[in-house]
């Protein structure tokens, strides 16, 4: 997934430590295949008319807002940012390798993610989120219950992980919901850097 030079391998850590305070939105996820960051069925995958709203209510609020991907999924993230009014240097989907993603989560005053791997990063590394569940419950896969610092919206009920269509629980939820979770989610634990 290489792509641009300076959000890849040789210089991710620096460019996304520059963006400090911005809202990560991992919104895209199409193909059946598990790339980083991705949902590997559509049946964890929730409407772009949704993510968008997100995206507009974060960036109404005040914050900068980034969409992530793979490159096959940049149209669909160039869609959601225009419908939320987000130009199109928003859009990090095709641009980044996993190294990185990393970064740019690590960076990331919040997330906001689909049950993909953008989530476990930012559990890894103690970034505040806010993760989509549908077919799977969030025992399974979701953030530790300990955590007060993730929010696991679930609605409670399974379906086909496998689906090709988005799993009727995960279109339960609301982009409101997710906007509440993000505004009530508390600031990121204190980091230990290594010596």
């Amino acid at each position: 997934m290489g792509g641009n030079a300076s959000l890849g391998r040789s210089g991710g850590k620096a460019a996304a430590l520059a963006l400090c305070g911005l809202v990560l939105l991992a919104a895209c996820g199409r193909r059946a295949r598990r790339r980083a960051g991705r949902a590997a069925s559509g049946a964890r995958r929730w409407p772009e008319d949704r993510w968008a709203a997100v995206a507009r209510a974060e960036w109404a609020a005040g914050r900068a807002v980034l969409l992530t991907g793979g490159l096959d999924e940049r149209p669909a993230a160039g869609r959601i940012a225009a419908a939320a009014g987000l130009g199109p240097e928003a859009v990090l989907a095709g641009r980044t390798d996993l190294i990185g993603l990393a970064a740019v989560v690590v960076a990331a005053g919040r997330v906001a993610c689909g049950d993909t791997g953008v989530a476990h990063l930012a559990t890894a590394f103690g970034i505040p989120s806010v993760v989509l569940f549908g077919p799977t419950a969030p025992a399974e896969w979701g953030p530790p219950p300990d955590r007060p610092h993730h929010r696991a919206l679930w609605a409670g009920r399974r379906g086909d992980p496998h689906a090709s269509e988005p799993d009727p629980g995960l279109l339960e939820i609301s982009a409101e919901q997710v906007v509440t979770a993000l505004e009530a989610l508390p600031g990121a634990p204190p980091r230990r850097l290594a010596a």
